[in-house]
């Protein structure tokens, strides 16, 4: 019998993180779901980690995290597909709640809190994301954030999954083609997301260059090159 979710994760030396996101998995007190990973050829040990910890590893050779995404979606057996971020943590009633809220839902976005904050600018920094992303849903402009979403396979097959000309943006462009044939909402349920960017580039930096990105593509259908 297929499973009812698919976790997706895309990865790239992701050693460090990924052991941690599957094991916050396996606490799922709903154990109804299958993990794969879609690794872009580490040079770390996130392969071997992957596969100790039980999760089916897919390789793509394809730049971008919409490649592997399709992926992983492709193989996938689950009619719920969660993608997920391998800095990604998951509290262990979260796939109960998102089984309870999605209803008649396309796709959903969550509410992100940093897990590794070292700053109150670092913690607030993904509550600003998530109230932003409230905002604009509830205004019926579709608004991800690309640590973690989640969308029925069906309706994501139906839209032919993540454009992968988009190396950045490609959560936005794909929400905004689901929201046009079924509901795009804000679930307001708990995910947990590494403050390692902001850690490394800077709080004001990683702000404007997230700024950025974002408004090339609400503007100009776009994404920023040289991003990845």
């Amino acid at each position: 019998m297929n499973p009812r979710f698919s976790f997706i994760i895309p990865t790239l030396n992701e050693g460090k993180y990924i052991g941690d996101c599957i094991k916050s998995i396996k606490t799922q007190s709903l154990q109804d779901y299958e993990i794969i990973v879609v690794d872009s050829y580490s040079k770390d040990d996130t392969v071997k980690l992957a596969k100790d910890f039980g999760a089916n590893v897919l390789m793509e050779s394809k730049k971008g995290p919409g490649a592997a995404r399709n992926t992983g979606a492709k193989q996938a057996k689950g009619s719920m597909l969660i993608f997920a971020d391998a800095d990604v943590r998951f509290a262990p009633d979260f796939l109960h709640e998102f089984s309870l809220r999605f209803g008649k839902a396309g796709g959903c976005i969550f509410n992100l809190h940093a897990h590794d904050a070292r700053s109150a600018s670092e913690a607030s920094s993904y509550l600003w994301v998530s109230k932003i992303a409230r905002f604009f849903i509830s205004l019926g402009i579709p608004f991800t954030a690309g640590s973690c979403f989640a969308y029925k396979k069906e309706v994501f097959s139906k839209v032919g999954g993540f454009n992968e000309s988009f190396l950045t943006n490609e959560d936005h462009e794909l929400a905004k083609r689901v929201s046009r044939i079924q509901r795009f909402i804000f679930m307001d349920v708990p995910v947990f997301t590494s403050a390692r960017r902001s850690q490394k580039t800077g709080f004001l930096k990683i702000t404007r260059i997230y700024a950025k990105s974002t408004l090339t593509y609400f503007l100009n259908n776009r994404y920023i090159s040289g991003y990845w």
